[in-house]
């Protein structure tokens, strides 16, 4: 699995709350810090991905 945010971040953080091996706050917006999400942390992402308030994580 594979993820990536867009531009629309709102920098909440609850991503990096829901999973900080994956994501990170980066200057402006959360950010992706993994090329391909571990089998472990695939729930933790789509729950994220599920839970942002702008839908700016995307699941590929």
């Amino acid at each position: 699995m594979k993820v990536r945010i867009e531009d629309t971040c709102t920098a909440c953080e609850l991503c990096v709350d829901t999973c900080p091996d994956v994501f990170e706050m980066g200057d402006e917006q959360a950010q992706v810090i993994v090329d391909e999400v571990p089998a472990e942390f695939e729930e933790a992402v789509q729950q994220a991905a599920d839970d942002c308030p702008v839908e700016a994580i995307v699941v590929e």
